[in-house]
């Protein structure tokens, strides 16, 4: 088990104390997730200037990108069975082959992946049980509970014989508001990059040979935290010929080139079609995806347009979307985005 170091002239002030509580649980809370801060894929691969590129940035087939473990060039898989993903051209090098092999490549906790590790049956089962009782705000008895789901933190014992839902577990279920979905992401967001660079920190002290995949490691974290900081997550109503939809997304760009696609877009499957912005959150890319899995329901597909939804009573999406806090950047992600930039301003003299 890691040691956690505090200064030890700082007196054990309820402030203090507070803070070493709040390191524990957001470790114990990491540890839970453990399965959900990695994945098995290559999603990155490193531009002739040096940048990071993501998959999503290319189409299928040779790429000119290289590995960032070992250089060679990759090819850029995105078929309709896997996940999206960098393979080698040629042969898979040691690093990324163990990678793979361990699920051991870097990513954002609670990012793309909302499921806390539960897979089929399990899953349906809490699905049934928030119906039940948490969307009721009942009591669950004891004599329904997993224990599993206790150990994962999903639900809190009320006493002796009954339970309720937790904030961590109300997201595989979708039921937790998007301004408190942060507040449980945020944190664990910063802990996992001061992990990685504590390993980096930790290799360099001690000359490890695996000192480089390390820095690989934080170097594709910290491109995916920029990824969700430098963009904003708008919130769209399209009417088209008579109809009303709703669309969400994040984007760098300015809002109105961003509406003006998305009305052409529309446009390619009706005829009067006008965009009204409703709502943009700066630095708020990490929410796009939870949002989506929360109103899946109301999800609705236009031809191969698949980020738009119809909503009932849009007033509700509104009120959970504008509960949220405006994003204000803390010291580690300004320096995030500044490294992030430092090394693109470097690649390219």
């Amino acid at each position: 088990m890691p040691i956690a170091f505090f200064p030890k002239a700082e007196a054990l002030t309820p402030g203090f104390v507070v803070r070493i509580v709040g390191h524990v649980e957001r470790v114990h809370l990491q540890n839970l997730l453990k399965g959900e801060l990695l994945t098995m894929w290559l999603k990155f691969g490193v531009a002739l200037s040096g940048e990071l590129t993501g998959i999503d940035e290319v189409v299928r087939g040779k790429t000119n990108l290289a590995c960032l473990y070992c250089g060679g060039s990759l090819t850029a898989k995105k078929g309709s069975v896997k996940e999206h993903h960098f393979a080698h051209t040629g042969e898979t090098c040691k690093p990324v082959s163990q990678r793979i092999k361990t699920k051991a490549f870097p990513s954002l906790p609670l990012y793309d992946n909302f499921n806390i590790q539960l897979k089929g049956e399990e899953l349906e089962q809490l699905k049934v049980l928030w119906k039940e009782y948490g969307a009721q705000k009942r009591s669950i008895p004891k004599d329904l509970v997993n224990f599993r789901w206790q150990l994962k933190g999903l639900l809190d014992s009320e006493g002796d014989r009954s339970y309720q839902f937790t904030d961590l577990g109300k997201i595989p279920v979708g039921a937790l508001p998007l301004a408190l979905f942060n507040k449980v992401q945020e944190p664990l967001l910063l802990s996992e990059l001061m992990k990685l660079e504590g390993s980096v920190e930790m290799a360099v002290a001690a000359a490890l040979s695996c000192l480089d995949e390390r820095r690989a490691d934080l170097q594709i974290y910290r491109a995916q935290l920029r990824r969700i900081l430098v963009n904003s997550l708008y919130f769209l109503e399209v009417k088209a010929d008579g109809h009303c939809f709703y669309k969400i997304g994040v984007t760098t760009r300015s809002i109105e080139e961003r509406i003006a696609e998305v009305q052409r877009d529309v446009k390619a499957h009706y005829s009067d079609v006008v965009v009204n912005l409703l709502g943009l959150w700066e630095h708020r890319g990490n929410v796009e995806l939870y949002f989506k899995h929360r109103y899946q329901p109301f999800n609705y597909r236009i031809g191969k347009l698949t980020e738009y939804f119809v909503f009932p009573n849009v007033k509700a999406i509104l009120n959970d979307l504008y509960e949220m806090e405006p994003k204000l950047l803390s010291e580690i992600e300004v320096d995030v985005l500044r490294q992030i930039q430092e090394q693109s301003d470097s690649a390219a003299n």
